[in-house]
């Protein structure tokens, strides 16, 4: 069983400052984030803060305009840091705040670091410019950059005692993990091609006629861009429904916290359901109030019974 242990309640001043940075780059960044961890306790608000800004650092490196060799050797600079951290060789005075932040989260929650590990190890995949042929084989790249971030929540969060098929949190996390990631593979699917990266299955895209790729506001030319979209959004939506299951595993401000975040995805997917082409006219995106309203909808739970009956129906 996973257990949660709170933080202490003083965190020294240096520490502190480098839980506020990395709140700010949570805040300024993480859209979509940002709306569920502000329903958490303080204590675990700012470790997730501080797994974001970690995250975030791996990503912007990825997704930067630096030479592949280059963004290699900062991803095992930033690789080298976690190390520090993982051996706790970095204290407060450290300069870099993110490096404080993630140190003194680690020694206040259960996180398996390892997790930050298999984000390099993702966005290297990126790096090097691999696709996928087949399901199978994306699902190892949205493992390593969504799939660990579930699980390195997890560690955050914590679970239930007593709580049933508690040993399977993990794998619901790690779920959850693959079902927001291929949301955003759906929604980006345009921006990404435009950098040059496709990671839709080669295997899906040739089935449906959208192997020549995804460079303009319309779809492929003879192709059944719609039938792609609308399989993809299947397999997410089986992903969603399986991830769910963690929820009545959590407390109820960690449950909340995933129910929102997940509910802005699930309904990014219904709108990429209804008009599978607006993502390839532009970013597909939910009004802030939209976001708000999830959240008070996780956090009253009424969010969470509403899949939990949509996948009992759908399993009858």
């Amino acid at each position: 069983m996973i257990r949660t242990v709170e933080a202490e309640p003083h965190v020294s001043a240096p520490v502190l400052a480098a839980y506020s940075y990395c709140e700010a780059v949570t805040g300024q960044q993480a859209r979509n984030f940002a709306y569920g961890i502000r329903l958490l306790p303080l204590s675990r608000r700012r470790a997730m803060s501080a797994l974001y800004a970690f995250s975030r650092r791996v990503d912007d490196i990825g997704d930067g305009s630096l030479a592949p060799d280059v963004k290699a050797a900062r991803l095992e600079d930033t690789r080298a840091m976690l190390a520090r951290v993982r051996e706790g060789a970095v204290d407060e005075d450290d300069t870099d705040p993110v490096a404080v932040a993630l140190a003194h989260a680690a020694t206040a929650f259960p996180i398996p670091l390892g997790g930050l590990d298999e984000l390099i190890d993702g966005v290297l995949m990126d790096v090097r410019g691999e696709t996928y042929e087949t399901w199978d084989d994306l699902k190892v790249y949205c493992r390593c950059v969504a799939g660990a971030i579930g699980r390195l929540s997890l560690g955050v969060f914590g679970t239930e005692p007593g709580a049933r098929g508690v040993e399977r949190a993990p794998e619901y996390a790690d779920t959850l993990g693959l079902a927001l990631q291929l949301t955003n593979i759906l929604r980006d699917v345009r921006e990404d091609a435009g950098d040059g990266r496709t990671y839709l299955p080669a295997d899906d895209l040739a089935k449906f006629g959208c192997s020549a790729g995804f460079s303009g506001p319309t779809p492929p030319e003879g192709s059944d861009f719609a039938g792609l979209v609308h399989f993809e959004v299947r397999r997410a939506r089986a992903l969603f429904a399986e991830g769910y299951r963690l929820l009545p595993m959590l407390d109820r401000r960690s449950g909340a916290c995933v129910a929102a975040m997940a509910g802005i995805y699930r309904r990014l997917l219904d709108r990429i359901e209804r008009d599978p082409e607006a993502v390839l006219r532009g970013r597909v995106s939910l009004p802030g109030r939209e976001k708000a309203y999830v959240a008070v909808r996780g956090l009253s739970g009424l969010d969470a019974r509403h899949v939990t009956r949509r996948a009992v129906r759908r399993r009858a």
